[in-house]
């Protein structure tokens, strides 16, 4: 992990030939251009870095500071490896650290990642929110990249509903970047996870955060844009989510907001799925038949209750002078019998009145709805 950049696929793909320890072995004592007969000009530079890399390196100093600050190493095998992170090849990542109380494995098999802006707008910060509160109250982990904007609402979201949520830096777990966000990430650690695949000590730098995308949206079945530019980090998150064959949603937004034209392009062009609810949402990552969301339906009115044949009665009948029943039954298309039935039901119902000059609506004062 100290020897190669975070995602190298060059380094992931020795390892996953020879495994860790034998690569290790074949840098170190550079035979490693015996064993690999496609040996080419990158992998002479890349073995040239790592030697240099792996001379300064201080494996057991690194987790003897993880181990200080709270953190600890998770590899691939072990019973904590998120096992759904083995789908990103040559990307995977060697190890994570973890600091918290979750357990990284078993809090990710039911998450929803949700990502967006840093410049977010009090809608997206809302929707972000809400969001991310309404799924840790049914049970669901949100994972986020712990950035301004979008990424810190999703985060309050969750711990004010109670319910865990990690965090995938692009620097050590012990390093708090951005420093305003120090008490957020101390809350995750205490209620969530904060994760990494930085040594301890790390900083940031631009190409880490294009580089954790790829872990935010393989550790989750499903991700979700709130609000992004064309672009963006989100839309790189989307990228990886959908290479991934991950489930991917967007919320829309205002067409006159810079910062939802990036969802609006996922939408129209990269097949994301439109969601205007958490509920939505669910039913989209969920188990299928089990996270189902309610159909949408609009106010339910009295006259949903009424027959086909009272509808179209009280449709024919006027709503001033009056209407004989033969009339009415005309204008209707139904017989005499079931116009003076429905009539009858429809008086009693508060509907129509009978008056000397036929049968005629009630004031609309009156009417119910």
């Amino acid at each position: 992990m100290r020897a190669a950049d975070a995602g190298d696929p060059l380094m992931g793909g020795l390892v996953a030939r020879h495994g860790p320890m034998k690569t290790l072995d074949l840098i170190r004592t550079g035979r490693l251009m015996d064993v690999e007969e496609d040996a080419g000009a990158r992998l002479t530079g890349g073995l040239r870095t790592w030697r240099a890399r792996l001379a300064a390196a201080d494996p057991e100093a690194d987790l003897a500071a993880g181990e200080r600050t709270g953190a600890h190493l998770v590899v691939p095998g072990t019973p904590e490896w998120p096992t759904q992170l083995d789908q990103l090849g040559d990307r995977r990542p060697l190890g994570l650290w973890v600091h918290g109380t979750a357990d990284l494995r078993y809090s990710c098999l039911r998450s929803v990642s949700i990502v967006g802006s840093r410049a977010a707008t009090p809608y997206g910060l809302h929707v972000a929110a809400d969001f991310a509160a309404t799924l840790a109250d049914s049970g669901w982990t949100v994972i986020s990249g712990a950035a301004l904007g979008i990424d810190a609402a999703a985060h309050r979201g969750a711990l004010a509903a109670g319910g865990p949520t990690i965090a995938v830096l692009a620097c050590g777990t012990d390093v708090a970047y951005p420093l305003a966000h120090h008490d957020l990430l101390a809350q995750i650690r205490e209620e969530g996870a904060v994760v990494s695949e930085c040594p301890p000590g790390v900083h940031p730098t631009r190409s880490r955060f294009l580089i954790r995308n790829r872990l935010i949206a393989a550790l989750s079945p499903g991700t979700l844009v709130v609000e992004a530019a064309l672009r963006s980090g989100a839309a790189n998150t989307a990228a990886h989510a959908q290479s991934l064959s991950r489930h991917l949603a967007a919320v829309p937004g205002p067409i006159t907001s810079e910062l939802s034209a990036g969802c609006h392009r996922l939408l129209r062009e990269r097949d994301a799925v439109c969601v205007t609810s958490p509920e939505e949402l669910i039913d989209l990552v969920g188990a299928i038949g089990d996270d189902l969301a309610p159909a949408p339906r609009g106010p339910v009115v009295a006259r949903d209750a009424l027959s086909e044949t009272a509808r179209r009665v009280l449709d024919a009948v006027p709503g001033t002078g009056g209407a004989g029943p033969a009339s009415i039954a005309v204008a209707a298309g139904t017989d005499l019998s079931a116009t003076l039935s429905a009539l009858g039901s429809l008086a009693a119902a508060g509907y129509v009145l009978r008056t000397p000059r036929g049968w005629r609506l009630k004031p609309r004062t009156t009417t119910p709805c």
